[in-house]
């Protein structure tokens, strides 16, 4: 098994505010408060001035991170009528785009970045929110199927996609199994470029409770009165942890995998704890799997990477891309 460590660093030389975001990230500068409000009004409620005299908005408030996600889809990708029910998981778009892009590279392997529907990609947990799909069909064109195993989610992931006549773009398809990954979701004679997962991060609701509290110290709040703080991008049980947290889960997605080891060229997950990476190498070695990338990310002081394995040589990786241009 060979395991490959990818570190891409932004341009130093470029004036921007998140530092380590992909070059190809339109989220890389400062958010443009004026055009996102002139965009979406709802937003203008929430913006006000920090303490540098720069116009923001309260990010522990989860109305208010809401409200700009809306506004960063419309403006940039043309998304209408984005929402999520309350308590779902509100994804910080930039960080949800870098995912995107590094794949895109994946795929590329050098050459140019592959684009249009002929470039199919599964979203393991796409949730209520359909973040990956609507931002990866938007950057490059792909066509994508999303699975959950909550109804709820799915059925506002597809509000989302109706209202933006993406339906023939966008699939979203119900995991009924709660311990299988693809199996139940791939069918035996179709086949997909990537697979990507922003898996369960946390073990327990415990921990769930003790990130959340780390969180809201970490935006210079406190918990007054008792008060259980709220997360600001909210998340449902399944979207927030596991038995066994974010290894777990991605060691039954490689399990899962090698039975379908033909039909994926990039079987992909992010993997938040840099703690988590042993037990998925072990994982991946285990499964047989005959190359591993593993891609860092960062977005601030916030770090994460991007695993990813294939069960197919370099003739035969070759031959799919090949197969992908006729």
């Amino acid at each position: 098994m060979t395991v490959a460590m990818k570190s891409r660093q932004q341009d130093i030389s470029l004036p921007v505010e998140k530092s380590g975001l992909h070059p190809r990230n339109p989220h890389r500068g400062r958010y443009d408060f004026g055009w996102l409000v002139a965009c979406s009004l709802e937003l203008g409620a929430f913006v006000a001035k920090n303490a540098y005299g720069d116009d923001s908005i309260d990010f522990a408030n989860p109305s208010a991170v809401r409200a700009l996600n809306c506004a960063l889809l419309k403006l940039d990708y043309g998304i209408e009528g984005w929402d999520i029910p309350a308590q779902y998981l509100c994804p910080p778009i930039p960080g949800r785009a870098d995912y995107l892009h590094y794949l895109a590279d994946l795929l590329a392997d050098g050459g140019g970045v592959p684009c249009g529907p002929s470039v199919r990609v599964l979203d393991v947990g796409v949730g209520a929110n359909c973040i990956y799909p609507l931002i990866g069909q938007r950057s490059y064109g792909w066509r994508f199927v999303g699975s959950d195993i909550d109804k709820a989610a799915l059925a506002n992931a597809q509000r989302i996609v109706d209202a933006n006549g993406l339906g023939g773009d966008i699939e979203l398809r119900l995991q009924t199994s709660r311990q299988a990954i693809f199996s139940g979701v791939m069918s035996p004679d179709e086949s997909f470029d990537l697979t990507m997962c922003n898996p369960p991060f946390h073990a327990s609701p415990e921990e769930a409770k003790a990130g959340t509290q780390r969180k809201w110290r970490n935006l210079g709040k406190r918990e007054w009165c008792g008060k259980r703080p709220v997360l600001n991008f909210g998340g449902q049980e399944g979207e927030l942890y596991c038995e066994g947290g974010e290894e777990a889960f991605i060691g039954r997605m490689v399990a899962d995998s090698a039975g379908h080891a033909a039909h994926c060229l990039w079987y992909t997950s992010l993997v938040s704890k840099s703690a988590s990476l042993p037990g998925v190498y072990r994982a991946l070695k285990k499964s047989g799997v005959l190359e591993v990338h593993t891609i860092e990310m960062a977005q601030g002081q916030k770090k994460s990477r991007i695993v990813a394995w294939t069960f197919l040589d370099r003739r035969q990786q070759m031959d799919w891309r090949e197969a992908r241009r006729q």
